[in-house]
C-alpha cells in the first residue's frame, strides 16, 4: 500500500507543481491515442504500477484540455483543489455507505453540514435543505421532479417551463428526462445584457394559461455560460409569487460569488428561490463531479423521491438527520460530502472569498485591456467573471466576421499559454474569457492578453 501511494503521490506532486509550465490545452494526436487505447482488450494478468502511471501521466493526461492550468480560461474552468482529491482518496479507501443515515451517521452529517452552509450562503430559511449531486445536470433534474410533484397533477403533460434563450441546456434536458415534451419548454428572449425579458415572460405565461397549459416552473440565471449574465432575480421572484410558479435559479457557475459583496449585490433575490443549483466544482474550485441542489422546502424533495423496501433500515424521523436516498435519485452514492467538507474546514471560507474577489478584479482588468486593442469590440460586459468580445473589421458581412473570429481564436489557442472558447450570440461568433481558476493570477492573464494582441495584429 505504501509503495502504491508513494508512487502515485510523486507523480501527482510533479504534475501539479508543473501546471504553470504545461500547455493550457494540447489535443494534438489525442484521437490517435484514444483509438489505440480503444483497441486494447481486458488484461488477463496485471502489469506493474509504474507502467500504468507512465501511461496516465506521460500519454493520456497531457493530451486534453488542461482544465487545472492557470491558463485555462475556456468554458467554465474547474480548478481541482488538491485537498479535495485527498478527501476523495480517504472516502474511496474507507468506502463507507452514505445513502442511508444509519450506515454512517457522522459521515452523513458532514454532508448535511455542508448543505446547511450552502443554504445559509444562498440566504434560504430554516426548513431548507438539499443534497450534493454529480453536477448541475443531476441537480436540475431533481429540482424539476420536485417542482412537478408539488405544482402539477399526476397527468402533468400540460405543464410548461420558462427559460431564457441563454439558459444552460441542462435545464431543458432535465425537463425532457422528467417526462415533458421539449416543446413545453418556452425560451424567452433576452435583453441587450443577455438577461431574460421579464415583460415577455409574463406575457407568455398569460398566453399559455389562456391556451389551456399549466405554467409551473421559471428558471432564472445567476451566471450564464455564454456571458455570465445574471437575470433580475427579484423581478422573477415577484412574478413567480404572483403566478404561483416554482422559482428555480441556475447558479451552477455564478452562485459561489455570493461569498463576495459584489456577488451578493448582483444576485439579489436569489434568497427567494424555491430551488438553487450550485456547482462546487466551479466556484469552489473542486474536482469535477461535485454539484449541489438546495431547496427552500426540504420536504419537497422527500415528497418527490421517498420510496421504501423491506430490506432497507428504518428511515430517520428526526429532521436533523437525513437519509439521502429519500431526497435524491440515488440509493448507492459516493461520499461526496467529504470532498467539500474537508477543503472548507482546512482552508476556511475566507480563502475562497479572496480568490473569487480576485477573479472579479482580473475580469475587469481583462476587459479594460481588450477595449484598448484596435478593432476589438466588447459584446458582453462582465457581470461576474466572463467577458465576451470579438474582432470587427469594416466592410465584412456576418459570415466573414465569424470566419475572422474563428481564425482569431485558433491563433490565440495555438500559443498554448491560455485556452479560451467561443460561442454564438445573436448569430455572431464571439470569443469569451472566463476567469475562475484559483491558479489564475495577473501574470498569466497578462500573458494571455499579449497573445490576443499578437493574434489580432496578424489578422
Amino acid at each position: 500500500m505504501r509503495a502504491l501511494l508513494d508512487a502515485a503521490r510523486d507523480r501527482i506532486v510533479e504534475h501539479v507543481t508543473s501546471l504553470p509550465a504545461q500547455p493550457a490545452a494540447d489535443v494534438e494526436g489525442a484521437a490517435e491515442l484514444a483509438r489505440e487505447l480503444l483497441e486494447q482488450e481486458a488484461p488477463e494478468t496485471g502489469i506493474p504500477f509504474s507502467e500504468i502511471l507512465d501511461l496516465l501521466f506521460e500519454r493520456a493526461i497531457p493530451k486534453s484540455f488542461n482544465t487545472a492550468s492557470p491558463g485555462y480560461l475556456a468554458y467554465i474552468p474547474g480548478g481541482g483543489v488538491l485537498s479535495s482529491a485527498v478527501a476523495d482518496l480517504i472516502a474511496g479507501a474507507t468506502n463507507r455507505y452514505v445513502g442511508v443515515w444509519q450506515a454512517a451517521p457522522a459521515l452523513v452529517q458532514l454532508e448535511t453540514n455542508v448543505i446547511r452552509w450552502l443554504c445559509d450562503l444562498a440566504g434560504l430559511p430554516a426548513g431548507s435543505g438539499g443534497y450534493l449531486a454529480t453536477g448541475g445536470s443531476l441537480a436540475s433534474f431533481t429540482a424539476v421532479v420536485a417542482a412537478r410533484r408539488d405544482k402539477l397533477p399526476p397527468d402533468f403533460l400540460k405543464g410548461t417551463f420558462y427559460v431564457s434563450d441563454q439558459t444552460h441546456l441542462a435545464v431543458t434536458k432535465a425537463a425532457s428526462l422528467a417526462g415533458f415534451p421539449l416543446e413545453n419548454v418556452r425560451s424567452i428572449p433576452s435583453d441587450e445584457r443577455f438577461r431574460i425579458r421579464v415583460d415577455l415572460l409574463a406575457e407568455r405565461i398569460a398566453s399559455d394559461r389562456a391556451s389551456g397549459f399549466n405554467p409551473f416552473f421559471i428558471c432564472g440565471n445567476a451566471g450564464t455560460t455564454n456571458t455570465g449574465a445574471v437575470d433580475d432575480l427579484g423581478a422573477l421572484a415577484d412574478l413567480a409569487a404572483r403566478e404561483g410558479l416554482w422559482f428555480h435559479v441556475d447558479a451552477a457557475y455564478g452562485g459561489f460569488f455570493l461569498l463576495t459583496e459584489r456577488g451578493r449585490t448582483t444576485m439579489a433575490g436569489i434568497d427567494r428561490a424555491d430551488s438553487v443549483v450550485l456547482d462546487p466544482h466551479k466556484g469552489l474550485f473542486l474536482p469535477y463531479g461535485t454539484g449541489a441542489l438546495l431547496v427552500r422546502d426540504a420536504e419537497s424533495l422527500r415528497r418527490a423521491h421517498a420510496a421504501g423496501a423491506d430490506y432497507l433500515p428504518h428511515m430517520q424521523e428526526d429532521p436533523g438527520f437525513i437519509d439521502y436516498c429519500e431526497i435524491s435519485p440515488e440509493l448507492s452514492r459516493a461520499n461526496r460530502g467529504l470532498r467539500v467538507w474537508l477543503p472548507l474546514k482546512l482552508h476556511g471560507l475566507a480563502a475562497f472569498r479572496r480568490n473569487l474577489d480576485e477573479k472579479l478584479d482580473l475580469t475587469l482588468h481583462a476587459t479594460r485591456e481588450l477595449k484598448a486593442i484596435p478593432g476589438v469590440e466588447i459584446v458582453a460586459e462582465p457581470q461576474l467573471s466572463v467577458v465576451a468580445f470579438r474582432l470587427v473589421r469594416p466592410g465584412l458581412d456576418l459570415e466573414e466576421q465569424n470566419r475572422l473570429n474563428r481564425a482569431l481564436i485558433e491563433r490565440v489557442n495555438a500559443r498554448k499559454r491560455i485556452h479560451i472558447s467561443g460561442t454564438l450570440l445573436d448569430g455572431a461568433f464571439v470569443l469569451r474569457i472566463c476567469v475562475l481558476s484559483f491558479r489564475t493570477h495577473l501574470e498569466r492573464l497578462d500573458q494571455g492578453l499579449d497573445d490576443i494582441r499578437a493574434a489580432v495584429a496578424e489578422s
